[in-house]
């Protein structure tokens, strides 16, 4: 039943795809599921099997265990990677848009300059935020997000220059507000990161680096920046009901602290 459901949410987002996404009818991929999951059978950990550049878009890759693929530039849009191992797999520059990554494992991944737009992440409409992927000590530096990841790991990831939600490039000038309700930062490099306008609530952030990030009108509340490094945030308009801020460094020289609201409703 919940494989069924998991299906008629995939059919759906498909169906409610923004106009400005669809580029003609879909073309079949270079390779099928059984060759995919035989090759990667065959293969061993520490001699990964190169996708680099292939189209993989909307093939059911459930399930199988990547051992560390080369992946690079790979068209993985709509696919199906639920329950995937991606870890220290190489997915630079790879398309990631409309993907299902219910419990999907990125941990130690190379995301590098890869999009990830609009991708299911749960296996049905409660949000259950332990479906959410695992993106644990990857290199996601230059990431394009954009959707709802309630709950996802990011502990001790490389963010540094990644945006949340903005796709101008599809959507004109219109910035769809991302969710990241829960997701864990901890010690994550989140310099210069766009954060604007996200939903963070009870996010962790502890000893996370957010200098020079962009906060503005983001929902803040309880959310957890013990020891985080704030120095040059623009927090202008953003929402700190409730956030921990003890110990955070550098919150003296953050923009827009005139315009934060519930401040002094932090605990500090």
């Amino acid at each position: 039943m919940k494989a069924l459901t998991l299906h008629i949410l995939h059919l759906a987002k498909i169906a409610t795809l923004p106009c400005a996404l669809v580029v003609g009818p879909v073309a079949a991929a270079d390779l099928s599921t059984r060759e995919v999951t035989e090759t990667l059978f065959k293969s061993k950990r520490g001699a990964p099997i190169d996708f680099s550049g292939k189209d993989l878009s909307f093939l059911d890759l459930s399930g199988l265990d990547f051992k560390g693929a080369k992946l690079a530039s790979v068209n993985l849009y709509g696919a199906d990677l639920t329950d995937a191992n991606l870890t220290g797999s190489d997915l630079s520059g790879a398309r990631l848009d409309r993907a299902t990554v219910v419990r999907a494992d990125f941990s130690g991944a190379n995301l590098e300059g890869a999009s990830l737009l609009g991708p299911t992440a749960y296996s049905d409409v409660t949000i259950d935020q332990g479906d959410a992927p695992r993106f644990i000590g990857a290199n996601l530096r230059n990431l394009r997000i954009a959707g709802r990841l309630d709950g996802s790991k990011f502990r001790g990831a490389d963010m540094t220059g990644t945006v949340i939600g903005q796709q101008r490039a599809v959507w004109g000038s219109y910035k769809p507000r991302a969710s990241m309700n829960g997701a864990d930062f901890t010690g994550a490099m989140l310099v210069n990161i766009d954060l604007s306008e996200t939903d963070l609530l009870f996010a962790q952030f502890v000893s996370a680096d957010l200098s020079r990030a962009n906060l503005k009108d983001a929902d803040l509340s309880m959310a957890d920046l013990t020891h985080a490094n704030l120095a040059q945030a623009d927090l202008s308009q953003a929402n700190l009901d409730g956030a921990k801020l003890s110990d955070a460094k550098g919150l003296e020289t953050a923009t827009g602290l005139a315009s934060v609201q519930n401040l002094d409703k932090a605990i500090r």
